[in-house]
């Protein structure tokens, strides 16, 4: 009577629960979305899965075609999120280093609102540092 290779079928659902994971949750907190980490360690407890389903497989075709799947999603998901994204093309609109910045207005961390021109007026300012952070939201 044949077993069901539960390390098999696991690490594949879970490669594919890694995959769709990222896109329908995690990628709405910075913390996983930048560098997707949740991700990374989930495709790799699959990938051990994986591996120990093959190897305790009877029947090698089918196993192994379910590996390659399962290897083959977590090697997109890292060719889509880490490659595709560094071919995002750079701002046009973005000020150079050194260069003067347009006043622009954003609210602080009490929901007031700041203008650039009204930080540099205070007294006692050399200047304002400006930090910029790359994300996607």
């Amino acid at each position: 009577m044949r077993r069901l290779n539960w390390p098999l079928w696991t690490g594949f659902l879970l490669s594919l629960a890694a995959f769709f994971s990222y896109f329908l949750f995690f990628y709405q907190f910075p913390i996983t979305r930048d560098v997707p980490w949740v991700s990374f360690l989930l495709f790799a407890v699959a990938i051990v899965l994986l591996i120990v389903g093959l190897r305790r497989a009877q029947r090698k075709v089918v196993p192994w075609i379910v590996t390659i799947a399962g290897t083959g999603v977590a090697v997109f998901f890292c060719l889509a999120v880490l490659v595709a994204t560094r071919q995002l093309p750079p701002s046009a609109g973005a000020p150079d280093v050194g260069q003067k910045a347009p006043d622009f207005t954003l609210p602080d961390t009490a929901r007031h609102p700041v203008t650039l021109s009204a930080l540099v007026a205070q007294p006692n300012t050399k200047g304002v540092l400006l930090v910029f952070y790359r994300g996607y939201w």
